[in-house]
């Protein structure tokens, strides 16, 4: 079972704002009444608008993370655009980690400048590999915030991480996750990566409009698109581009 997150569940509806409330992955997990993690690697894949970014930003929020991203100590936000889900959010910890961290593609910007301002309070860029990640190109600076700030015995939240990273940099990040899942870590990822769905033994959950389910990866819709997109590609631009 997960190291630190074993299971979640929402406690009621009331008050959440009614879009969210719509939401497939919301209204699925209210009628599933929990949702387990087992592994210390789990990923949430599903199409766009199934709400897998909206649950991990919950997630991370009730676990006390920024929702911008970052660590517990990481209060500051440039726009309130998260939604109060979290505030109905009920997380079973096992037990506590040493260190952990909310990072998101989509605001990687706002923690990087975050960072250099804490710099400038007291000595941070230590942690981050000694160089200010707004000097390096965004796919660097993020895979260079993953080598160099996550320690291990921690819990670790990735929203879209292939966002910024290059086929051979999600091959990478594979193996770091490796050695961090050694060192007593945990991992919930939402992601569209058929590379990243593919670390050996992790738990995928499948979110759709009617369900959130386990599915192995090779039945994942990701993979099975990937695959006959990869194998013939003229046949797929031909049907895609019949005019």
């Amino acid at each position: 079972m997960g190291e630190y997150i074993h299971a979640i569940r929402i406690e009621d509806l009331l008050e959440i704002e009614p879009y969210v409330c719509r939401l497939p992955v919301v209204k699925n997990l209210m009628l599933k009444g929990e949702l387990k993690f087992n592994k210390n690697i789990s990923f949430f894949v599903g199409e766009n608008g199934t709400g897998k970014s909206t649950l991990l930003e919950a997630i991370a929020v009730a676990y006390g993370f920024n929702a911008e991203g970052g660590t517990k100590n990481f209060s500051f936000h440039t726009k309130q655009t998260h939604s109060n889900l979290a505030g109905k959010l009920k997380i079973s910890k096992r037990k506590y980690p040493k260190d952990g961290f909310f990072l998101r593609a989509e605001s990687f910007y706002n923690v990087a400048t975050e960072i250099d301002r804490l710099d400038e309070i007291f000595p941070l860029l230590g942690s981050y590999g000694g160089k200010s990640l707004h000097q390096q190109s965004h796919g660097e600076s993020f895979f260079n915030l993953i080598l160099n700030r996550f320690g291990g015995n921690g819990i670790y939240l990735l929203d879209e991480p292939e966002a910024a990273l290059s086929p051979s940099r999600q091959m990478a990040l594979i193996a770091q996750m490796h050695q961090l899942e050694k060192r007593n870590s945990q991992f919930i990822i939402a992601t569209h990566s058929p590379i990243l769905l593919a670390y050996p033994n992790a738990e995928i959950y499948e979110l759709t409009e009617e369900d959130i389910k386990l599915t192995p990866y090779e039945e994942t819709e990701h993979y099975i698109i990937t695959k006959q997109f990869l194998e013939h590609p003229q046949k797929m631009l031909d049907y895609l581009l019949n005019d």
